[in-house]
């Protein structure tokens, strides 16, 4: 199937799809929303760009007396905001697609202050990995890995350096930029959207989303090899731990996502969690991904046995009894169920696990970390325990 963005051209399997994206979000038919609204996406719900972009036409929407549907074509978080003058059910972030507007968080959050709660956003986008097959279909062997090793420092690594992101954009238009579909869609959950449909089609990422809280006011993430996540550590305050990047950027954001359409696996992780990246399952098989967390041992946030530091999602999973019991120790780097001889199953399981080693904690600090230390690192070097 052939389509094209921006006047490119490119071969696309019509199944083509990513890890994660059939399990993701879909349009439910019992959706309660505006009547025109729930008319349009089930209308477009199949179709590609440039056939949505027939329909609105079709339908007198763009233009229409009573504007249900505005296509976003501007490129600046101004002009969008001067566009979104009234009330307005559905937005359409059509001509342009969101990799290439390189102010997009300021535009995601203009969209959201300037609507009602409950508004619809669809926008479309390329991912990079789609963009990588494109690459590779277009060189022979031997160039096409010298052409997708460029197009990966080019357009995905520049525009994200300080140093060289004014530059990317005043010479490309950020035509070619690329996100991973895990950014995309943290992104938008940081804009305070939820996503209710994702899919691909011809050869674009299609995302439904509407409004359910104001946007994150937070530092946006960098693309830096060391990432700083807010943890609960103890007595409930919030810390900021450091570990090398093992997961795309924006992946913090996509946690309520995954966890609500993907289980849990043993040890209560998330099973086959799309946000870690190829170097970031090497990192954590090697058990490298945490050493920039001993800078949080020497500042005193946490120690070096004790359970693990949590986001507040992950917190909020926690029975009350464990959560109170948590907050009375500092986070550990070697979390106790390393500790137990069988891998602990489920959350609840893991639970248990913390709880038998925080009751002998309170109980005998010293004797209880030792312990578990020297049961860790043998079950880590003679019984092949890994970070996941």
């Amino acid at each position: 199937m052939k389509t094209g963005l921006f006047q490119l051209q490119y071969e696309v399997e019509p199944r083509y799809t990513e890890q994660g994206s059939e399990r993701g979000a879909k349009l439910s038919p019992d959706l309660e929303i505006d009547p025109s609204v729930k008319r349009f996406l089930e209308n477009t719900n199949r179709l590609g760009y440039k056939s949505t972009l027939k329909y609105l036409q079709e339908k007198q929407l763009i233009h229409g007396d009573e504007i249900v549907i505005i296509p976003i074509t501007t490129r600046t978080p101004e002009a969008l905001s001067y566009r979104l003058e009234g009330q307005h059910p559905l937005l359409v972030f059509l001509s342009r697609p969101l990799h290439t507007v390189e102010k997009l968080n300021e535009m995601l959050a203009i969209a959201n202050r300037k609507t009602a709660d409950g508004t619809y956003l669809c926008c479309h986008s390329m991912t990079a990995s789609l963009q990588r097959t494109l690459t590779e279909q277009r060189y022979p062997w031997g160039i096409r890995h010298l052409a997708v090793a460029w197009q990966y420092l080019w357009h995905r690594v520049c525009p994200k350096l300080r140093v060289t992101r004014q530059l990317y954009f005043s010479i490309t238009g950020g035509k070619r930029r690329t996100m991973s579909r895990v950014e995309i869609i943290g992104r938008l959950y940081r804009a305070g959207f939820e996503v209710v449909d994702e899919r691909f089609r011809e050869g674009e990422f299609f995302i439904t989303a509407h409004k359910v809280a104001p946007p994150v006011d937070d530092i946006p993430p960098t693309g830096s090899p060391i990432i700083h996540l807010r943890r609960i550590g103890k007595d409930g305050k919030e810390i900021v731990v450091h570990k090398f990047r093992t997961m795309y950027i924006y992946s913090e954001y996509v946690q309520p996502y995954i966890y609500h359409y993907q289980s849990l696996e043993r040890g209560g992780k998330f099973k086959d969690d799309y946000r870690i990246n190829l170097w970031g399952r090497l990192l954590r098989r090697l058990w490298i991904d945490e050493l920039p967390m001993l800078w949080n041992i020497i500042r005193g946030d946490l120690k070096l046995v004790g359970v693990r530091p949590l986001s507040r999602q992950y917190f909020s999973l926690y029975t009350p009894e464990l959560q109170a019991l948590r907050i009375k120790t500092k986070p550990g780097l070697l979390p106790p169920f390393y500790y137990e001889e069988h891998t602990p199953e489920t959350l609840d399981d893991v639970q248990e696990s913390e709880r038998r080693y925080l009751e002998a904690y309170l109980a005998k600090p010293f004797a209880t970390d030792w312990r578990y230390f020297w049961g860790i690192v043998g079950n880590i070097l003679f019984h092949r325990k890994r970070s996941k």
